[in-house]
């Protein structure tokens, strides 16, 4: 069994210490044969610094790193001088962008054995490509673009401060076609007001090509092949069928699509932590908590269910605006949300790609909404998720009354019932019942919907008394839809009291 890759993004150690490598070498030859002006968007921990590692060894020209793989023999293999800067490594943060820039630019200028003349970082990045040309021409390998923007979406003005600097050295590529072999960007969003998508009117994007929606992330395929050793550990440690086993993969790790054929991939960060933790975990998610998300879908009193199986058109993919952030589109380029179903007339359904992010994300929110820490919420979605079961709405409403307990009394009186509808929806949404809120009807629209194997819960919340809340139901005539479901229909008007923080109290009346 070779090693797991976990963590490593360096192509050339993969290969030489023996590490696992899926090859994805037939789409580095579909790219390099077929163009050579691209951008492609995937989320964070996806394969995209590996890739562009890839594609540097083989400018290079260093042919033997690939035997065994698909491209050993297509490629005639003539070397070519690579620029490669990776933004997530050259420490804009700490030097700021533009010094970091120079220096990165300086480095490899020094690598090669030149002097630059010109005194700002655009001018010397166009001195060099061009130095660099006189040997062959240049192959330009730009990973994590956009994340000098990403690390200040919570610091607007830094953000813009940042976008303009890059637009500046993106500018430069525009004169320099001659001198370029091959220019491949990689980042996570498709930011407005780049110039590397207004100046570079020839830039192929394909981040939602069906000729590489599979380039990064693993399919089903790839799995069962390359990791068909660590697949039977798995089967035996658990007692399971390969099929049993694939079919739990899939719903943790798998669901990830960017074309309009919903071809999917799996994580291959979280597929790779499965392998060597031995356990169904949230991996992909514990690297990162979008607590910027988080706070801004609380800002635009957004539900749980507004946000997943979300219809978009074509153009919602193709602009990005710092000064006017979609919420539903950065959740799709930073991977919380994908393509789910689609059809040839240009529109698109997003949603969650599986349980690892549905779950976790879920949690956070509820974290978040409630201000509760995680190992309070849990506890509290448990115990609703066995009183459901029984129609016991005093235990339910007396765990809703821990959360609400320790939201903050400036935030608790601020808000409005949709406050407090929101955290009981996540939570719902967290237990995997069948929940809809907001829910439409001929009548007028009910507060939430929940049904399980014995029960239809139909539901009100108020500010103030549960009486006015069942009353609206039964004057709504909420319930008539399921009148001739077989299921015991409860009606359930929950009251909140602003001044002690905690539900005021519920009735519950069985109808049936």
């Amino acid at each position: 069994m070779k090693k797991l890759p976990i963590g490593k993004q360096k192509f050339a150690d993969l290969i030489t210490d023996n590490y696992l490598y899926v090859d994805k070498t037939a789409h580095y030859l579909k790219l390099i044969s077929e163009g050579s002006v691209y951008f492609l968007s995937r989320p964070r921990r996806f394969g995209k610094s590996l890739t562009v590692s890839a594609l540097s060894e083989i400018f290079k020209g260093n042919k033997e790193l690939f035997k065994g793989l698909f491209i050993y023999d297509k490629i005639d293999w003539e070397p070519h001088p690579v620029i490669h800067i990776d933004f997530s490594g050259i420490g804009h943060k700490n030097l700021g962008l533009m010094a970091a820039l120079e220096l990165r630019i300086n480095d490899i200028a020094a690598e090669h054995g030149i002097v630059l003349k010109n005194p700002d970082y655009a001018t010397k990045f166009s001195e060099l490509v061009q130095a660099l040309s006189k040997t062959n021409r240049v192959a330009i390998l730009i990973d994590e673009y956009d994340k000098p923007i990403i690390d200040y979406l919570s610091e607007i003005e830094k953000a813009k401060e940042n976008r303009e600097i890059l637009k500046n050295l993106y500018g430069c590529l525009k004169g320099l076609d001659g001198h370029i072999k091959f220019l491949f960007i990689t980042g996570v969003s498709k930011f407005s007001k780049v110039s590397i998508f207004s100046d570079l009117n020839h830039l192929s994007d394909i981040t939602l090509s069906e000729d590489y929606s599979m380039m990064l992330g693993y399919t089903e395929s790839e799995i069962l092949h390359f990791f068909d050793a660590y697949l039977s550990v798995m089967e035996t440690r658990n007692n399971w069928s390969r099929d049993k086993l694939m079919e739990e993969m899939s719903a943790y790790y798998n669901g990830y699509s960017w074309n309009l054929r919903n071809d999917r991939v799996y994580n291959p960060f979280s597929v790779l932590k499965f392998f060597s933790d031995k356990a169904f975990q949230n991996f992909w998610f514990a690297t990162g908590t979008p607590t910027f998300l988080i706070n801004a879908l609380k800002d635009r009193r957004k539900l749980p269910e507004q946000i997943g199986n979300t219809l978009v058109g074509e153009a919602f993919f193709n602009k990005f605006d710092i000064e006017n952030i979609d919420i539903v589109s950065l959740m799709f380029q930073t991977g919380y949300l994908t393509i789910s179903k689609t059809n040839y007339k240009g529109a698109y359904w997003l949603d969650f790609p599986n349980r690892e992010v549905e779950d976790s994300f879920m949690n956070q929110l509820l974290e978040g909404y409630s201000d509760n820490p995680l190992s309070t919420t849990t506890g509290v979605v448990e115990y609703i998720r066995f009183a459901l079961e029984e129609n016991d709405w005093a235990q339910i409403t007396k765990q809703f009354s821990i959360l609400f307990s320790n939201i903050p009394y400036q935030i608790f009186k601020a808000e409005s019932e949709f406050y407090y509808h929101s955290i009981i929806h996540t939570v719902l949404t967290l237990m995997g019942v069948d929940i809809h809120s907001e829910l439409q009807t001929s009548t007028g629209r009910i507060d939430t919907v929940i049904r399980n194997e014995k029960y239809v819960y139909v539901v009100e919340f108020k500010m103030g008394g549960a009486d006015e809340a069942l009353k609206q139901i039964k004057e709504m005539e909420y319930h008539k839809p399921w009148l001739n479901d077989k299921r015991q229909i409860v009606l359930v008007g929950i009251g909140f009291d602003k001044e002690k923080k905690q539900v005021s109290g519920f009735i519950a009346e069985k109808m049936n």
